[in-house]
């Protein structure tokens, strides 16, 4: 049977969920279809994905349709929880981008664009809720190609609006689709309209690429791509996602190439460990079916794997292979997590440690002046998330300390001809490097790294050396001991000795060396500021507005009943109740992040 590996993405409450209750009941997967709003659909099977009406996790599910095997997952649309849409892109062959009719091009359906955009998936797009008041196919389509800056190709057209709306016209087949009475019935379309958006079709396909047509009539509605592996060939797959209930843990992975049988003892190449398969299972969102082995292209579970991690990639041992990882998110908030007993105390880190292998967008760490343990996230709510995990799932009872956010130090002017020499003698082989470093401001929050070290003064070996405890010394800058962004270092000279410098001398000798020059550097804080998009009735825009500016907001756009502003993060918590309070109840925002600016 021929696969498919399909992501459902969007911006939340956009419809990913309902449509893949759809996809799978009209499959024959599900005899019945669930709705969000009763917490009866497959793949919101978490307790708080149903108390709280969105996804927080991506779920796995398959069904067959046309002779193919479908592997759906689908993703959170919330910006607490991106970084389950980045893992997921990652062993996907292709994605279903649903958008709001109304809404239009929303930020979390930017986001996950672009992040498919990263990942090379191909997508199709699917408009939804075209029955609502304000639907509009066109403006939809014209925004797609604005802001994504896409060729959207219409293959579809509604048939009536809004509360009008009968069916489609298939403009690849040219035949009318129609539901009366809960029936699908098919006639040719040959009316004018549905002609004349064929022949734009038509030449919007021939400008890009000749007889591109006569391969969409042949694929119809095989538009995505099937997965490339060779059952054949060694293994390699790359395990995504981890989770870990009552029944035992579960590592999510994806076949690239290559068979995966039980029983089968295969090497992780990231730990350098043996792992033993003990079960394959086929994934039904929190049900399970076992199958004797997972082929090329196959999405799987299996148990009995104990320490592989989201990114690892899993081989035969003696022909190892390390596929690309996820890209992951820098924390941006984090919260003081306190144990209510004392018995709790102790389970508290092992928990914690389990939450962290399901998710590893959170980090925990112990503050060494307080002692405290905290808990760091991508957002309010996504600690919010995690702590009701912890009481839930773990059995613990915790509380949670008031967010704070994640800050960073950069330099605003620099230092040249920073010296620092490492020289130590403790009677065996001593150690020796002498390094010399301009430190300056870096374009944008990343690092850089440069030598212009010339005559051999210092090796390349030793290079790299210094270059790796440079980036060491970011972990933690001279202002309050925040991670460091923004910054250039060069190394312009250097010494060694005959016997005492090495490699593990010029590293320490980076690490020290850039500790001190920033502390020479004109420094200052930054904080982590978002995009907020707020829709307000008129008559309450005014105080909408006043309380975005008492937040330190910047507005960047007002139109109609809708504000986008640059805000803080730090003064965004709370914000969804305080803006309850000033609409009565009838205004909604959404954020997503929006870089750095100096903390006030």
């Amino acid at each position: 049977m021929r696969v498919r590996n399909l992501g459902i993405l969007a911006h939340v409450d956009a419809g990913k969920t309902t449509l893949t209750e759809r996809v799978l009941f009209a499959t024959g997967a599900v005899h019945r279809y669930g709705e969000v709003h009763d917490g009866n659909t497959v793949t919101d099977f978490d307790p708080q994905e149903r108390d709280r009406g969105i996804t927080i996790s991506a779920a796995a599910v398959n069904c067959d349709w046309s002779g193919h095997r479908l592997n759906l997952i689908d993703t959170p649309g919330h910006v607490d929880f991106a970084d389950e849409v980045e893992r997921s892109l990652r062993v996907l062959d292709g994605a279903v981008v649903v958008f709001d009719a109304v809404a239009g091009v929303e930020p979390q359906t930017e986001a996950v664009w672009r992040a498919a955009d990263r990942y090379q998936v191909p997508r199709i797009v699917f408009v939804n809720k075209l029955d609502r008041p304000g639907a509009d196919l066109d403006a939809v389509v014209a925004d797609i190609r604005q802001r994504m800056r896409v060729a959207a190709l219409v293959v579809q057209l509604p048939l009536g609006r809004e509360g009008g709306l009968t069916g489609v016209v298939d403009l690849v087949r040219m035949r009318r689709v129609t539901w009366i009475d809960g029936r699908m019935a098919h006639e040719p379309a040959d009316d004018a309209e549905a002609r004349k958006a064929r022949q734009r079709l038509e030449e919007q396909v021939a400008e890009r690429h000749a007889g591109a047509l006569e391969e969409l009539l042949d694929a119809a509605v095989d538009y995505l791509p099937e997965p490339d592996g060779d059952p054949a060939a060694d293994l390699a797959a790359l395990v995504f996602k981890v989770q870990v209930p009552r029944s035992g843990r579960l590592t999510y992975l994806r076949v690239y190439d290559g068979t995966l049988r039980k029983g089968d003892v295969v090497w992780d190449a990231v730990a350098q460990r043996a792992e033993r398969v003990g079960r394959i299972l086929r994934v039904q969102a929190d049900r399970h079916t076992e199958v004797a082995e997972a082929r090329a292209g196959d999405i799987v579970a299996v148990a009995g794997v104990k320490a592989a991690q989201a990114g690892t990639t899993l081989c035969h041992r003696a022909r190892p292979v390390l596929l690309e990882t996820p890209r992951g998110s820098d924390p941006l908030v984090c919260a003081a997590v306190e144990a209510r007993t004392r018995a709790d105390a102790v389970r508290l880190p092992v928990v914690l440690a389990a939450l962290v292998e399901q998710d590893p967008s959170l980090s925990v760490r112990i503050d060494p002046e307080s002692g405290q343990t905290l808990l760091s996230g991508l957002g309010e709510l996504h600690l919010e998330v995690a702590v009701e995990r912890l009481r839930r799932a773990g059995g613990l009872a915790v509380t949670l300390g008031r967010p704070q956010v994640a800050l960073r130090e950069t330099v605003t002017r620099g230092v040249s001809g920073v010296r620092y020499r490492h020289v130590k003698q403790d009677g065996g082989a001593g150690q020796f490097a002498d390094i010399v470093l301009d430190v300056a401001p870096a374009d944008g929050l990343g690092f850089t790294f440069a030598s212009t070290v010339t005559g051999g003064r210092v090796p390349a070996e030793y290079i790299r050396a210094v270059e790796a405890g440079c980036r060491e010394a970011l972990a933690d800058g001279p202002l309050g001991g925040h991670r460091v962004v923004g910054v250039h270092v060069t190394l312009v000279d250097g010494g060694t000795h005959p016997k005492d410098s090495s490699e593990l001398a010029f590293r320490a000798t980076g690490r020290f060396g850039l500790r001190a020059a920033l502390g020479g550097c004109a420094m200052t804080l930054l904080e982590p500021v978002s995009e907020v998009t707020v829709t307000s009735p008129a008559d309450t825009l005014g105080a909408v507005l006043g309380d975005l500016a008492g937040r330190r907001g910047r507005i960047t756009a007002t139109t109609g009943e809708t504000v986008i502003a640059v805000v803080p993060l730090a003064a965004l918590f709370g914000y969804a109740t305080r803006l309850r309070s000033h609409t009565h109840g009838r205004g909604s925002y959404t954020t997503r992040p929006a870089g750095y600016r100096p903390a006030v």
